[in-house]
């Protein structure tokens, strides 16, 4: 495993596990789910992973509580990260709230505490009021956000008085925004991006195409599982698959070690089962040549979606059949 090179007191690894689905029906909570969950987080451990990312609304808090049961007494050694929904997030919610999440993942000492998206109303001046007082206190380490803009996530520095270490935003070949600003920024300030959905919610394993699309809502709620999108991707995928097979890897490995070629990204793909976990952390691993990345670069940028408004109707008529 590979570490961010940042002065923080827990080393921060390359891949870490993203823990939304722990808790979700949607993919497979139920009786057995929780040794299921307990099994990938041991194995993230004995791999190297240091960073386990959840929040309070995953799961209704079931995702903090079965990540901290799995983490057990290593919870201590590793980096625990959570987010708080900003449904009024005012210095005394903020407060109360972190309280409760330390309680449910059974620490003392909440690693990393993100703002899980920016409230258009409640002035980040008041959420990190709420956040320095927890540090202060010694219930927080880091403070993150999630989902900033890379103005907001400056001014909100300002507001804490002291760096806010993190933004975790969707990152990935297909969406490649945090390229712009975020990256860079991160990289000259000595800050971390957080890339979530690093695999395009799978788009990117090569798993589907225009006659074998996924099941399940999550993903048929993403238009760029689309028949007409995943047709476009077609050679995105591959190109994916001749440099995965120049390392003898899967398009998956390829596309994280994408988002990791930038020294302060970080990735926390989720993980359905162990062999996953183990698939996801050899990617931290895998050095792309230059002309390799040039290579995915130019597929990525041609690759030309339908997104926005104009998916509207035809995820409509994919829902109905026609």
């Amino acid at each position: 495993m590979r570490y961010v090179r940042l002065d923080t007191p827990k080393p921060i690894s390359k891949i870490g596990l993203g823990t939304w689905q722990f808790g979700s029906k949607e993919w497979g909570y139920g009786p057995e789910y929780e040794r299921r969950a307990a099994e990938i987080v041991r194995r993230a451990l004995d791999l190297g992973v240091t960073l386990f990312d959840t929040a309070e609304l995953y799961g209704f808090g079931r995702s903090e509580r079965i990540l901290g049961a799995a983490l057990g007494d290593d919870r201590a050694k590793v980096v625990v990260a959570t987010k708080i929904f900003p449904l009024l997030p005012v210095a005394p919610v903020v407060q109360q709230r972190a309280v409760a999440s330390a309680a449910r993942l059974g620490v003392d000492r909440i690693d990393l505490y993100q703002v899980h998206q920016a409230n258009p109303v409640v002035a980040d001046t008041t959420t990190m009021r709420g956040m320095r007082s927890l540090q202060d206190v010694g219930l927080v380490g880091e403070v993150g956000v999630s989902n900033y803009g890379l103005r907001r996530w400056r001014f909100a520095e300002a507001a804490l008085g002291r760096r806010v270490l993190s933004n975790q935003v969707r990152y990935s070949m297909i969406d490649r925004g945090p390229e712009e600003d975020l990256i860079p920024y991160a990289e000259q300030a000595g800050r971390i991006v957080i890339a979530y959905s690093p695999l395009a919610q799978g788009f990117l394993s090569g798993r589907y195409d225009a006659t074998n699309p996924p099941a399940g809502a999550v993903r048929r709620a993403n238009p760029y599982f689309l028949p007409e999108n995943l047709e476009r991707g077609t050679a995105l995928i591959a190109t994916l698959r001749e440099v995965a097979d120049a390392h003898d890897a899967t398009p998956s490995q390829i596309a994280l070690a994408y988002v990791l070629r930038h020294p302060n990204v970080v990735a926390i793909p989720g993980a359905s089962g162990v062999e996953q976990m183990e698939r996801n952390a050899a990617a931290a691993e895998i050095d792309l040549a230059d002309d390799e990345y040039a290579a995915l670069v130019a597929a990525a940028h041609a690759f030309r979606p339908v997104t926005g408004l104009a998916a509207v109707p035809r995820m409509v008529r994919a829902r109905l059949g026609g």
